[in-house]
């Protein structure tokens, strides 16, 4: 079973040990040494690697399998949501007004008070008539909470909410301070100026884009988000992953650098509990078409196949993608500020992108995109050089015909998904824009798996559990309508396990270190509140993990302080 012959550090005995091996083996025991794991098997297995030193947890029945790997996180932006002041179960101007002043009260006068956007995580989904006087919030109104400080309500992350504007609100001092005027022109149609009668500034603000622009723009003012919010954030971003089983996560949209710097000094530190890849977010302001050759040549030192780092943490490739519009241009003027998002904006010129994928392709550097559109790009950066072994990335699928679904095979392209968006949120309008007869095109996972192709599933951090994510890919409904999307693309509990797990693994290239638990794989388990395999469906979303493990360290446990500090 193992060559090991010393004392186990920790032992898991008396459970139910769902392996996601080959067999998808069912065992009762795990033992650990160090970071990895020993033995898998029956507790009388494990019983001689237990000595003086072991501890041993008794699960009693409860399941552990392998941690989680969340294949498309945005894990960093998760702990930002408690950065700032919250303005969650406010359901009146009056409650707006009330908590303002709370906070005023806290500040010394003149300072900015800068507060999360109203409502609350995880959606940030709020109207006017969710307010009992059916209407925002005003400068007059922040006014008298805070009449000596500049107070800015910020806008959510757009991708957090369902119905488009964002709103953001400030008051006399925070427009005054940010220039803003009834003189004022708004950069882009998409965000609005709110004014009334007179033609003056209500302090209420419109933001349509889903990537907000008006922090970096308008209100470019007010105190954003820096690179110490976000190493400070980052572990209890990694907390709360590690909360729902979460021990690895892929961040395929890539990273801008500051967030790049914030892993590097949570894991320099000590303090980080989840494993995570990074992918390159690159900053194109002011890098011409001409440059792209060079640069590959030299990303490709740390970029290319695996990339740089270790377990703990490794960047390798990059996110592309193809646009310009004048909100991008916007972003880009912003930099090295990217608000919430915390990664560049990657867009390029069509031109520009297939000389981007063409010399990726060279230097054996891992791309990600986004949607089907891209797959025309990687087959012709594939007609130049193969791209096959380097598992490029198709993220947050949305709608894929057979065709297309055989060609990514044939690229040899891993998809990562967003049913989050494209089955839960949305799946029912997904159908119906598809046209008759395409039901099956819809996130068509079935179809995915069936061809072979490398599936693994990601949050997008909308919620944070990729609990989510194993539900609906099973059960496949429509939140809005409790109706099934293409139901004859679901898959079974075990299958969805799978893409969980060893589907995250093999796009950070670890699937034989991590993904299952078996012997010589890295010790990263999670112990659930419930049996995923057993429960009833509806339940399987509300799984949530009792205790985690990563590297063979208990980093999480449900009602127990645990030191975060990994040595």
């Amino acid at each position: 079973m193992t060559s090991f012959e010393g004392t186990a550090s920790l032992a898991l005995v008396n459970g139910k040990i769902v392996t996601v091996n080959a067999r998808f083996a069912i065992a009762k025991a795990v033992a650990i040494a160090g970071e990895r794991i020993v033995a898998v098997g029956a507790n009388d297995d494990i019983a001689p690697f237990i000595g003086r030193g072991t501890r041993v947890i008794d699960l009693g029945g409860r399941v552990a399998m392998p941690g989680l790997i969340d294949a498309h996180a945005h894990m960093d932006r998760e702990g930002l949501k408690e950065a700032l002041p919250s303005m969650a179960g406010l359901r009146s101007v009056e409650a707006v007004v009330a908590r303002v002043a709370e906070l005023a009260e806290e500040t010394e006068p003149g300072r900015w008070i800068v507060t999360m956007p109203l409502g609350g995580p995880t959606e940030f989904d709020i109207a006017p008539s969710d307010l009992a006087e059916g209407r925002w919030p005003n400068r007059h109104d922040l006014d008298r909470a805070a009449p000596r400080n500049p107070v800015y309500i910020k806008p959510a992350w757009g991708y957090w909410r369902v119905t488009m504007p964002s709103v953001a609100i400030a008051n006399s001092r925070a427009l005054a301070l940010a220039n803003i005027t009834r003189a004022t022109v708004s950069p882009v149609p998409s965000l609005i100026i709110e004014r009334d009668a007179s033609g003056e500034p209500t302090g209420v603000l419109f933001d349509s884009n889903r990537m907000p622009v008006l922090d970096l723009t308008l209100m470019r003012a007010a105190p954003t988000l820096d690179f110490a919010a976000r190493a400070a954030a980052l572990p209890r971003s990694m907390q709360i992953y590690n909360s729902y089983g979460t021990t690895g996560v892929y961040e395929g949209h890539g990273v801008a650098d500051d967030v790049r710097r914030a892993y590097q000094q949570v894991k320099a530190s000590g303090r980080a509990t989840v494993r995570a890849t990074l992918a390159l977010s690159p900053a194109w302001s002011g890098a011409p078409a001409g440059d792209i050759p060079r640069l590959v040549r030299d990303w490709a030192k740390w970029l290319a196949g695996k990339g740089e780092g270790d377990e703990w943490l490794r960047v390798n490739g990059l996110f592309a993608e193809a646009g310009s519009s004048p909100e991008q241009a916007l972003r880009r003027a912003a930099l090295p500020q990217t608000g919430w998002a915390g990664f560049n904006d990657a867009g390029l010129p069509r031109e520009a992108l297939i000389v981007l994928l063409r010399e990726c392709a060279r230097h054996g550097i891992r791309v990600n995109g986004i949607g089907a559109a891209t797959l025309d790009l990687f087959e012709e950066a594939a007609r130049a050089y193969p791209i096959a072994g380097l598992r490029w990335v198709l993220a947050h699928v949305a709608a894929l015909s057979e065709g297309d679904v055989a060609r990514i095979r044939d690229l040899g392209l891993a998809v990562t998904t967003h049913t989050n968006g494209y089955i839960w949120r949305s799946g029912a309008a997904l159908v119906q824009s598809l046209g008759a007869g395409r039901d099956n095109d819809a996130v068509p996972l079935r179809r995915l798996l069936d061809a072979g192709v490398p599936v693994a599933f990601g949050t997008d951090n909308v919620p944070p559990s990729l609990w989510y994510p194993v539900w609906q890919a099973v059960a496949r409904l429509d939140r809005s309508t409790n109706a099934p999307v293409a139901l004859a693309q679901a898959l079974s509990r075990e299958e969805a396990l799978r893409c969980a797990t060893l589907g995250g693994a093999y796009v950070t290239f670890e699937e034989n270190d991590k993904g299952s638990l078996e012997a010589g794989k890295l010790a990263d388990i999670a112990v659930l509140s419930q049996d995923p395999l057993a429960c009833s469906l509806d339940r399987l979303r509300h799984t949530v993990s009792d205790i985690t493990i990563v590297g063979g360290r208990v980093v999480f446990e449900r009602g127990v302080a645990v030191s975060h500090q990994i040595v």
